[in-house]
């Protein structure tokens, strides 16, 4: 398989003003599309990738050398000691760096607390940076600390305003460009991303941070983050903080292929340790310097650094960037869309399924589940497609009677859970359209525009601002044209707006639209038609069709859905919108796909039909619409066997593999039926909360999947509560533990999570919360009289309250276990404060909390 590239310097975005809640128009009237506010030509190449560009290194690593006492909050220093700050920029300065950061990374709203508003911290930090010399100052700005819905708590429009604050705070101090960092969640990326678009008109570099996995806790690729974040108009994406410069640079070079603007890294000198109370990093400047440099090879443009760097780290990254520039670099061209979690790409002359069946239209049983909140039907038909090979899910929620637009987004977030396909948004209304996308964590495609000045007029400007693909239909104020050429008029004045408007021609796939055979024999060949003609004449652009309705009418037909699909495909049709758990469908699709070369060597082809014969049908072969391997595209994990209708036992299990709490109240109550409470625990719910553990930590499933899973599993447990308090039982726990961020960090993402699936494992959990002082732990433990306790912290100035809680819990409660996790910790640094055991994640949390307390 082959990408579509081209190698040229890469320009970038120009950025719109926009929006400040969930419709752009609201405010503005508008979308303004007024050019970036950039301070120089030298920032204006660096922004079209003709020029380098040197950052600063880490702040904290500075302040926690200067003293900085544990749980201080350092932003405040900008205003209590700022010459402090200042003399730390003017040493960055003097290294070579011509960016320098603010000290903002964590000054939002409720981690400053009543201390000092964000525009007196911002104010102080920008004129801290002004006065070190820099010649450009970066307002940063990082993650909000808490986990966004659905998984966490804090609505996508809350997480916007904070950054929104922070945002308005940047540009009135004078700031020169955003930085906008450290990211895990790309739903968080991209609040703070439109935040810094809708509220200002200065360049957004926007980087997030990986795990040694390749992927951030939630599952997000490189390739994802940097489709998504370059569509969505960033001016610079890339990688900071996460890992050293050698393990950065693989997942760089990841990015590099799927970014349409400049690419940046700013790594980690390495994993920390601590030597006599103070924290170090064991990567040296020379060191780092040589991985750096096979990163600017590859065609990296904007490098500093992150923790551990110090302006050793940076005058060498100066002396690396004398006389070089920029490395040319491949830029792939093709049509690609993607979730959270996947990138799916369609080459030239690939082919690419859409499944329909999350559509009312004509389909009674999806009625009556969005009718009556049935989310649960929809849950299972987006797994079906998916397990039949489709690539994206096509979300109508189109019903007079509900509320379309809470729906669409109440539908898109619980399809997050149970599949990672990418997401067509499907609706009439734009400003449902525009909620949709929104916070959609990924690049989704719209259904649809048309040639209606009216149409095109509300829906254009969205697809642009947002970066997302385009369905255009060859209809407008006349209708249907009835010939392949009137279609391809109407294509080209959708798609001279979609030009005019930035949107790139490989995001733009029309749709010349299928109509019945019979009731006009000649419509299929004027579609036919159509499709070459806009192949043809409008070079870049895809195309797509619904193809159910060429046979409205007519008996058998699939029949001539399949033969239509197939010449449809010989026209040069690119996305076919089909249910894919249509048999005769799929064979199309994957025959098809050996015929045209797609399937090299016929391989996914062989492994799904060797054997098969057409009196005995076997599954379709779905891993022949596999998307492209090198875009970080996996699978949910494997299929599982359909459990027997008549075994609530398996079928529970499944329910929770599967993520899909609805049926689980009504299975569970079958299995108390005929079995105890500790067989509905520890037969059925626990033995599947491993299994879903195990795949998390093989790298199948993701936390989407694992909060998924747990919510399953909770609603199982919930109705075992039910029945014992009914019958007036009630339920010995498995025992107590403590959670909190410790004193400090108000970050509590993974705390949260842990929290969840332990109490899901049946465990009384002590939630303290976050910025927990050391006493009010051990207060704790002794009252309790705790075995264990779960200490988190995401940022490295937190860590030493991380070894003064432990310590303190050593001298006062010798007995109770330590836990210890979050970003910036690893194995080494757990064992130097103290702690008895580290987790990665939640799931091995659990089973250390299992391990302590002999379950």
């Amino acid at each position: 398989m082959t990408d579509a590239t081209t190698k040229t310097p890469v320009a970038g975005r120009t950025a719109g003003k926009g929006v400040g809640t969930i419709d752009a128009r609201k405010y503005f009237g508008t979308y303004d599309h007024r050019p970036l506010r950039v301070k120089d030509d030298h920032l204006r190449r660096v922004l079209a990738g003709q020029d380098l560009l040197l950052f600063d290194g880490a702040m904290g690593t500075q302040l926690q050398a200067r003293g900085l006492a544990a749980g201080e909050v350092p932003e405040l220093l900008c205003l209590t000691n700022p010459q402090e700050i200042t003399q730390i920029h003017q040493a960055y300065v003097q290294a070579g760096s011509e960016v320098v950061t603010t000290n903002t990374f964590g000054a939002s709203a409720p981690k400053l607390g009543d201390a000092a508003t964000v525009e007196e911290v911002f104010s102080a930090a920008v004129a801290c940076a002004k006065a070190s010399g820099a010649r450009y100052v970066a307002a940063d700005i990082g993650p909000t600390g808490s986990l966004l819905e659905p998984m966490g708590t804090l609505p996508f429009d809350d997480a916007y305003e904070l950054f929104a604050q922070q945002v308005r705070a940047a540009d009135a101090a004078g700031a020169d460009l955003f930085i906008i960092e450290t990211m895990a969640d790309l739903a968080e990326a991209k609040a703070a991303v439109l935040a810094a678009k809708e509220y200002s008109d200065l360049p957004i570099f926007c980087t997030m941070t990986f795990d040694e996995d390749g992927r951030t806790f939630l599952g997000t690729t490189p390739e994802v983050a940097a489709k998504t974040l370059s569509s969505l108009g960033a001016s610079v994406v890339g990688i900071n903080c996460s890992l050293g410069p050698k393990d950065v640079a693989p997942l760089v070079r990841r990015m590099l292929p799927w970014s349409s603007v400049p690419v940046m890294a700013q790594a980690n000198a390495g994993l920390p340790h601590v030597e006599d109370g103070v924290t170090l990093y064991d990567i040296k400047p020379a060191e780092y310097c040589e991985a750096v440099r096979d990163m600017l090879d590859a065609g990296v443009t904007v490098i500093g650094g992150c923790c551990g760097t110090t302006p050793d780290y940076i005058a060498g990254e100066r002396d690396l960037l004398a006389g070089r520039t920029p490395t040319a670099r491949d830029v792939c061209r093709d049509f690609a869309v993607t979730s959270s979690q996947r990138l799916v790409s369609l080459p030239a002359g690939h082919v690419g399924v859409i499944g329909e069946r999350i559509n009312p239209t004509g389909k009674r049983r999806m009625k009556e589940a969005l009718r009556s909140g049935n989310y649960d039907y929809v849950m299972q038909e987006a797994i079906s497609q998916t397990d039949a090979g489709a690539q994206v899910l096509d979300v109508n929620a189109g019903l007079p009677e509900i509320d379309e637009s809470a729906t669409l987004r109440r539908l898109m977030a619980d399809l997050q859970g149970v599949t990672n396909l990418p997401l067509q948004v499907d609706s009439a209304v734009p400003a449902t359209i525009e909620a949709a996308v929104r916070s959609y964590p990924g690049k989704p495609i719209i259904n649809s525009t048309n040639g209606k000045q009216e149409t095109m007029d509300a829906v254009i400007p969205i697809a642009a601002h947002y970066g997302c693909a385009l369905v255009a239909l060859t209809i407008d104020e006349k209708g249907i044209p009835q010939t392949a050429e009137g279609r391809l008029e109407v294509a080209r004045g959708i798609v001279a707006a979609t030009d005019a408007a930035g949107i790139p021609r490989q995001d733009v796939v029309v749709d010349c639209l299928c109509m019945a055979a019979s009731t006009d024999q000649s419509a299929p060949r004027a579609i036919l038609d159509g499709i070459a003609l806009v192949k043809r004449e409008l070079p870049g652009v895809r195309t797509v069709l619904g193809v159910s309705n060429i046979s409205f009418g007519l008996p058998f037909r699939p029949l001539v859905n399949a033969t239509f699909l197939a010449a449809a495909f010989a026209a040069g049709l690119d996305l076919c919108i089909i249910n894919p758990c249509q048999q005769r469908m799929m064979d199309v699709v994957n025959s098809w796909r050996v015929l045209s070369g797609e399937d090299q060597s016929a391989q996914a082809y062989v492994a799904g039909y060797a054997g098969r014969c057409d009196a005995a049908p076997s599954a379709p072969a779905a891993a022949a619409g596999a998307a492209t391997p090198a875009a970080g595209a996996s699978a949910q994990g494997p299929s599982e066997p359909a459990p027997a209708a008549d075994d609530p036992v398996a079928q529970a299990r499944a329910m929770v593999l599967a993520g899909r709490k609805g049926p689980m109240p009504a299975l569970m109550r079958d299995i108390l039926a005929t079995h105890d409470v500790l067989f509905a625990i520890n037969d059925v719910l626990i033995p599947a909360l491993d299994e879903v553990g195990v795949r998390f930590e093989k790298g199948t499933f993701f936390l989407p999947q694992l909060m998924a899973s747990a919510e399953a599993a909770k609603a199982g447990f919930n109705t075992i509560k039910e029945a014992n308090d009914a019958a007036g039982v009630e339920v010995a726990s498995k025992g107590k533990v403590a959670v909190c961020t410790v004193k400090g960090d108000i970050h509590d993402i993974g705390k949260n999570i842990v929290k969840m699936l332990l109490e899901n494992y049946g465990y009384d959990v002590i939630d303290l919360g976050r910025d927990v002082d050391p006493q009010v732990v051990v207060d704790t433990v002794v009252r309790e009289h705790l075995q264990v306790v779960g200490l988190s912290a995401l940022m490295t100035a937190t860590v030493p309250a991380m070894a003064d809680t432990i310590e303190l819990l050593r001298q006062q409660a010798p007995w109770c276990k330590v836990i210890v996790g979050g970003a910036v910790l690893n194995p080494e640094y757990a064992k130097m404060v103290g702690a008895d055991y580290y987790a990665k994640d939640a799931a091995e949390s659990a089973r250390i909390v299992g391990e302590i307390l002999g379950q």
